[in-house]
């Protein structure tokens, strides 16, 4: 056998996510990818950072740190290494699911250190556990992955709702017509440029319409990048720059449910992202995702930085653009270390008016939402509970975004885990699936009247090809003179193919 030939089967298997792009166009998209989740990594050093009554220049330094450690997390998980990293195009950064947490630990007094030191205490509890989390791929089929895939876009879209506004609620402008007009005006970029039939501009539609908004919004006085050259050009994270962190067992407590929800939310992006670029997830590559996680969270405070989880705006990037390739978040990865490491870059980055992103974010949310309504599609609802899985678990998941105070009477360590629409979701869809469709003791043989409802769809044209007479009996098609018409299961919908076998 040929060489040719020996390496034609390597060639076919090869995964999706290897694919490698131009170094032009690998860094392109990459940027494209730091565009998307800048706002959201730069987010919760600003708050925290707030909370703990630094000054400016200590909020910067938090924000670099977090750019620096998102940028080595984000290269830990696409490159990976033995037992670390999924190898798959999930960007990394400070996770939101921890703010609230945060400040909490601030307001008993707790300060800085103390909440570093709760994060790398929970962030190695996280480590341990890992292999518990890795093994439940088998409780994650369509109906769960669709409706937590789903509910990560829905859950996003206040995100971009708050940025087409203005991102903060304090400012003058805050909701103005010429705010949402910013973002409205970038929305349509994206589209336009989505439908040109370059496929290399399409692709770069978020990032171009991006830069075509910003250069809108200089013109017309939306911008400022009068503070880019104001402070340092380099300065590299200073380890322990806040001090050693000191270890206090109630801060401990509350950061370990957090990083069960990181643990729950990471678990669910990697499997979505999975979906979209079409690879195969198992267990051990949850695992090792999961690994990279926990370690990178319990790192980061050593740089000032804070826990690591991997932003579900992104895998909407993914699915939007269609670049599958690990090796373009690398490239982003690498961009947010440099932009760690020299603060103009960041400063420049930060320029970028927050509707601009608000407008590039409708379509990336709205996408994610879109891929788990495509993978709920694949759902078997005939003769089972997964209709009222769906339709619960998703109304669950609403509930935090619906009603935010929905849950602030309940207890802390209960509030923390579903305030979060996406755990929410994944917490009641994984139950429900366990209850209804792995404890199978005690389901009805006959479904309930949403299953059933689920199952009766008769397309039009299946009615088309029936004669006047035709009638169901004993489970038997038949015509007017009684007898029986063949049926054909070659349909994608059940009660599909209702023909004579005369038809063509």
């Amino acid at each position: 056998m040929s060489r040719a030939h020996r390496a034609a089967p390597a060639r076919a298997a090869a995964r999706p996510e290897d694919a490698r792009l131009p170094l032009g166009s690998t860094f392109a998209y990459g940027f494209q990818h730091v565009l998307t989740m800048y706002g959201g990594i730069i987010a919760p050093p600003l708050i925290v950072g707030t909370a703990a009554g630094l000054d400016s220049t200590d909020v910067g330094m938090l924000v670099a740190a977090c750019l620096f450690v998102g940028g080595l997390a984000t290269l830990l998980q696409t490159v990976g290494i033995p037992f670390f990293g999924s190898q798959l195009p999930l960007v990394q950064g400070v996770s939101f699911a921890g703010v609230a947490t945060m400040t909490a630990i601030l307001d008993g007094g707790g300060g800085l250190q103390s909440v570093f030191g709760a994060v790398i205490v929970a962030s190695l509890i996280g480590l341990l556990i890992t292999p518990v989390f890795a093994k439940v791929i088998r409780f994650f089929p369509p109906v769960v992955t669709g409706v937590v895939i789903t509910t990560i876009g829905l859950t996003l879209m206040p995100v971009a709702a708050n940025w087409a506004m203005g991102g903060s609620s304090a400012a003058p402008d805050y909701g103005s017509v010429s705010n949402i007009g910013l973002a409205g005006l970038t929305l349509l970029l994206v589209l336009l440029l989505s439908k040109l039939g370059s496929s290399t501009i399409s692709r770069l539609s978020i990032l171009i319409a991006i830069v075509l908004g910003t250069v809108f919004a200089l013109i017309t006085g939306k911008a400022d990048f009068s503070g880019v050259g104001t402070g340092p050009v380099f300065a590299f994270p200073q380890p322990f720059a806040f001090g050693l962190p000191t270890f206090e067992a109630a801060a401990i407590i509350s950061m370990v449910i957090v990083i069960l929800v990181t643990l729950t939310e990471t678990t669910a992006d990697i499997i979505a992202v999975g979906e979209i670029v079409d690879t195969k997830v198992d267990a051990k590559r949850i695992g090792n995702g999961l690994r990279a996680d926990m370690l990178s969270s319990a790192l980061s405070p050593v740089f000032n930085s804070f826990t690591q989880s991997a932003f579900a705006q992104n895998v909407g990037l993914v699915a939007i653009t269609g670049v599958k390739s690990r090796f373009v978040v690398s490239a982003g990865g690498l961009i947010l270390v440099i932009l760690g490491l020299l603060p103009i870059l960041g400063r420049v980055v930060a320029a970028v008016p927050t509707p601009v992103l608000g407008g590039a974010g409708i379509v990336l949310f709205g996408t994610v939402a879109a891929s788990g309504i495509r993978t709920l599609a694949k759902v078997d609802y005939r003769d089972n509970m997964n209709f009222i899985i769906v339709a619960t678990s998703i109304g669950f998941g609403m509930i935090p975004i619906a009603a935010p105070t929905f849950y602030d009477r309940f207890p802390t360590w209960f509030g923390t885990i579903f305030h979060s629409g996406i755990s929410s979701a994944a917490v009641m869809a994984i139950l429900m699936n366990i209850l209804f469709n792995h404890i199978r003791s005690g389901n009805p043989k006959d479904p309930s009247v949403f299953a059933e409802g689920a199952d009766r769809i008769v397309r039009v044209e299946n009615l088309a090809a029936l004669k006047e007479g035709d009638h169901v009996q004993g489970g038997k098609l038949l015509d007017a003179d009684g007898q029986e018409i063949p049926l054909t299961t070659t349909g994608t919908e059940p009660h599909e193919d209702l023909h004579r076998d005369t038809n063509p």
